[in-house]
């Protein structure tokens, strides 16, 4: 068996995942996914290998991240896992597109630039005085 090595991205944040055969092990930045703290960004990463089912056991997955925010980060590793799982096994991209489709297409949006003459935001504008 080969090495797959995929990727993902979500706003600035990027993901590199490398899966070889193994013993179900998941590695994000060197540190062990259940040593992790237990929150949404956890359960974020994980829910790609709920899906994965026994699949999932079966390889070893390391991937670093880079960029962005922690929510950035987490969604852009569920990608790359995900992309990775279904290269493996085909039968699991259908599986993703079914449930959700961001597991294997990254979201496109960005934040919107800033406008000249504007105050602060993207979409924020003078006030107007009547009086």
């Amino acid at each position: 068996m080969k090495v797959i090595q995929e990727s993902g991205s979500r706003k600035q944040a990027v993901a590199r995942a490398t899966l070889v055969p193994g013993a179900g092990v998941v590695r994000v930045n060197k540190l062990l996914l259940s040593a992790m703290p237990k929150n949404m960004f956890r359960e974020k990463i994980e829910e790609s290998l709920l899906l994965a089912g026994d699949v999932a056991g079966k390889v070893n997955i390391t991937v670093s991240v880079a960029g962005g925010g922690p929510n950035g980060q987490a969604e852009a590793v569920r990608i790359a896992i995900s992309n990775c799982l279904a290269h493996f096994d085909k039968k699991l991209k259908t599986k993703y597109l079914d449930y959700d489709r961001n597991f294997l297409v990254p979201d496109v949006r960005r934040k919107e630039t800033r406008k000249p003459n504007t105050h602060g935001k993207a979409r924020a504008k003078r006030q107007k005085s009547y009086r």
